[in-house]
């Protein structure tokens, strides 16, 4: 696992922000050291630069995190890289894998054991979206860092453009 960088610049479509870059290993054991980074990330977030971010944002970053990584260890070989990106009250997630096919949500069945991660994420994010790069694919979701900007955003239309690709 490699470090990026701590990256404190200015994004389209928002204020200065934190921003982190990890490449990850792609194994089982990559999945919990994601989680605690974007814990890390966020509590840094919130000690070093002020930005509000609730227990219940920290909650739901960690456990889109976990979804997002597992899916890509899943189902996509070798190395992932996962962004973190504070902008426009949201923390942006997004993990970057070698396939080019976009996750699928399953249709609901309250029977069927496992398999609701991405049901999951798409209930909890302000925003989802799959972005094909030339080597894979981008899976980015937007979460609420305040309770009061979950309320905000869901009156909201969809988020600033991001950043283009690498």
């Amino acid at each position: 696992m490699e470090s990026a960088g701590r990256d404190d610049t200015a994004v389209p479509g928002g204020t200065a922000v934190a921003a982190t870059a990890v490449a990850l290993s792609g194994d089982d054991a990559c999945i919990a050291t994601a989680r605690h980074l974007a814990a890390d990330f966020l509590s840094c977030a919130r000690a070093d630069q002020d930005v509000a971010v609730s227990a219940r944002a920290m909650d739901l970053t960690q456990l889109v995190v976990s979804e997002l990584v597992t899916n890509a260890c899943k189902y996509a070989p070798g190395p992932l890289l996962m962004e973190l990106c504070i902008r426009g009250g949201t923390v942006q997630v997004t993990v970057q894998d070698s396939v080019r096919a976009g996750p699928s949500a399953r249709a609901v069945d309250p029977r069927r054991v496992g398999q609701h991660g991405l049901e999951i994420v798409t209930a909890v994010a302000r925003h989802f979206q799959v972005s094909p790069v030339p080597d894979g694919k981008r899976v980015t979701a937007h979460i609420a860092l305040t309770d009061e900007a979950a309320d905000s955003m869901r009156h909201a239309g969809p988020p600033p453009p991001e950043p283009e690709a690498r």
